[in-house]
């Protein structure tokens, strides 16, 4: 296939304007390629028909006038030289082909001329297309970068609306499960302050007995006074009206004493049996106390429920005994004492430990109450 230099070149050297080491390698290009040839050939034929179709070029007004002015100084000089001899006629007939040869060679400079301005025309024109494919082609890939910039931003707004959207899905459910555990916390509350209101009716009930045995001692005591001074069977009676008063005076004693005790109500922990509550008295002077366990879950073969009692004075809760409760009901009476000296109790706890207990919790809080 012939390309476009090839073709140049083949219209140069038809018309005979190619010249040196360019003019040797094409006609070597031309002795072994027939497509060249051929269309050497029609470049030729087409310039041959060109010079007949063209307009016949008239020379220089002054040129036949300077032609026979040069023809005319040379006689004189020549007449000069030899006034004896004068040149035939016939002598002026050997300058017209000088004069058609010097035509003919401005015609050939012009044609010359033509082909240059033609072939730099030519190479502008090349030049200018090649511009305008590299102006096209860095267009061209100016767009392919936009897009290739367009659909990354693109993805990495999707990648970033789906995060979006799935830290909203999780704050979502996030917000679900802090409702429901308020909820839960509510519900607890609810059940404590009943068993506050419940805690204060007993109390209250324990107050209205002592008053009413304190009332029955100072009726006891009028009545002995009464009878001071009887006979032995009303001396028999004081005697017993005096036991009466010391066993009064001991149960007043034990009533006065429960003020002191520490009376705690333990609250569920666990989701799956909010019901579950216990009752806790503590006795200091003693160090034990007794606590009473409802409708706690029913415990596998290697655990125990432990009870923890919390003292300021000790950086880890007091161990207080492991206890286990009835399958059935859930229900315990578990009896403890404190395994080191007790002086303040701010809150009982029951966790769930190994089979036998542990030294420091580590199982996690069933019951909590303060």
């Amino acid at each position: 296939m012939i390309d476009e230099r090839q073709q140049e070149r083949a219209s140069l050297y038809a018309l005979e304007l190619l010249e040196g080491a360019e003019h040797a390698q094409f006609e070597t290009d031309l002795a072994q390629d027939r497509e060249l040839q051929s269309l050497v050939g029609v470049l030729r034929n087409a310039s041959a028909a060109l010079a007949h179709c063209a307009n016949p070029a008239r020379p220089p007004a002054g040129l036949k006038d300077r032609i026979l002015a040069s023809i005319d100084e040379a006689a004189e000089v020549a007449a000069e030289a030899n006034p004896v001899i004068r040149p035939p006629l016939s002598s002026f007939r050997q300058f017209i082909p000088w004069a058609a040869a010097a035509c003919f060679a401005l015609i050939a400079t012009w044609f010359g001329l033509r082909a240059m301005t033609a072939r730099s025309e030519t190479d502008a024109l090349r030049n200018l297309n090649r511009l305008g494919e590299i102006t096209l082609q860095s267009s061209r890939q100016q767009l392919e970068a936009e897009r290739i910039v367009t659909q990354h931003l693109r993805n990495e707004s999707a990648r970033e609306f789906a995060a979006a959207t799935a830290n909203l899905e999780q704050a979502r459910a996030l917000l679900g499960a802090r409702e429901q555990q308020l909820a839960e916390v509510r519900t607890q509350l609810a059940n404590r302050d009943q068993l506050v209101t419940e805690r204060e009716q007993l109390l209250a009930a324990a107050r209205r007995e002592v008053r009413a045995r304190e009332s029955e001692v100072t009726a006891l005591v009028n009545r002995v006074d009464a009878l001071t001074g009887a006979s032995a069977d009303v001396g028999r009676q004081l005697g017993g009206a005096n036991l009466r008063i010391a066993q009064l005076t001991n149960a007043l004693k034990t009533q006065g004493d429960l003020a002191e005790f520490k009376i705690t109500t333990l609250a569920s922990l666990l989701k799956n049996s909010p019901q579950a509550l216990a009752v806790a008295v503590w006795d200091p002077a003693k160090q034990e106390g007794v606590l009473k366990i409802e409708k706690l879950p029913a415990l596998a073969a290697d655990q125990d429920y432990q009870l923890w009692i919390v003292d300021p004075q000790y950086p880890n809760p007091v161990d207080g005994g492991v206890f286990t409760v009835e399958p059935a009901s859930g229900a315990a009476r578990f009896q403890f004492k404190s395994k080191q000296p007790v002086a303040a109790v701010n809150a009982f706890a029951v966790t769930l430990e190994r089979k036998g207990g542990v030294p420091k919790a580590e199982g996690p809080f069933v019951l909590l109450g303060k």
